[in-house]
C-alpha cells in the first residue's frame, strides 16, 4: 500500500494497526500482536526510510511495553528527515480518546476552556502533521469508521471495501482511489441545481 500510494503522488496515508480496544481481545492475542508489530517496525522501517517515507506514530503511548516504544521512537527518529510520503501508522489509537486528549492538552497550555476552538483542539491533536483526509478506506465489508480518525475524518470520502485487509491489493486500492476521483466533494457546502 506504501508503494501503490507514492505511485499514486498521495503525502500522507494512516495505517490503522492498534485500536485502544483491541486490548480487550484474549492476552495471547494481544502479545502476539505486539510481537508482530516489533518484527514489522525492525524488517520494515529500513525499507521505507530506502524509500523516503516518514513514520509517524500517532494514539497513546501510555504504558506500552518500553521495547516497543523504543522501537517506535527509533523509527521516528530514523525517518525524520524523509519527504516523499509521510505514513501515520494508528498504534494504541482511539479517535474519541484523541479528542479527549487534545482538549486537555489545550487546556493544559493555557487555552481557556470557555474558548477552546476547533483549531485549538486540531493544534492538539496526536501529530500536527497530519492533514485531513481525502479519503477514508474500510475493509472487511463493514460499514463504520470503528472509531478512526473521528476528528480528521469529518469531511472524507468514504469507501468500503469488501476484502479482508491482508486481501487488499494495489488493484483494490486503485479502484478506490477511481472511485474517489468520480465524486463531488462539497465539504458540506448545498448542491445547487445546475452545479458542475
Amino acid at each position: 500500500m506504501v508503494r501503490a500510494a507514492r505511485e499514486a503522488g498521495i503525502a500522507q496515508l494512516t495505517l490503522y494497526s492498534f485500536s485502544r480496544e483491541n486490548w480487550n481481545r484474549p492476552a495471547e492475542e494481544v502479545q502476539g500482536l505486539m510481537r508482530l508489530h516489533e518484527e514489522m517496525i525492525q524488517t520494515e522501517v529500513p525499507t521505507l526510510h530506502e524509500n523516503g517515507c516518514r513514520v509517524v506514530f500517532i494514539g497513546s503511548r501510555d504504558n506500552l511495553d518500553k521495547r516497543l516504544l523504543a522501537k517506535m521512537e527509533w523509527a521516528e527518529a530514523l525517518t525524520a528527515g524523509n519527504r516523499d510520503l509521510i505514513l501515520f501508522i494508528a498504534f494504541n489509537y482511539g479517535g474519541r480518546q484523541e479528542i479527549v486528549d487534545a482538549v486537555r492538552k489545550a487546556a493544559s497550555a493555557g487555552v481557556d476552556p470557555a474558548t477552546i476552538t476547533e483549531e485549538d483542539i486540531s493544534q492538539h491533536l496526536y501529530s500536527p502533521l497530519m492533514r485531513d483526509p481525502d479519503l477514508c478506506i474500510r475493509t472487511s465489508g463493514e460499514k463504520r469508521l470503528s472509531n478512526f480518525l473521528l476528528w480528521q475524518s469529518a469531511y472524507s470520502e468514504l469507501y468500503f471495501s469488501e476484502r479482508l485487509w491482508p486481501d487488499f491489493d494495489e488493484e483494490e486500492f486503485k479502484r478506490a482511489l477511481a472511485d474517489y476521483a468520480k465524486r463531488e466533494r462539497r465539504f458540506g457546502r448545498r448542491h445547487e441545481a445546475g452545479d458542475a
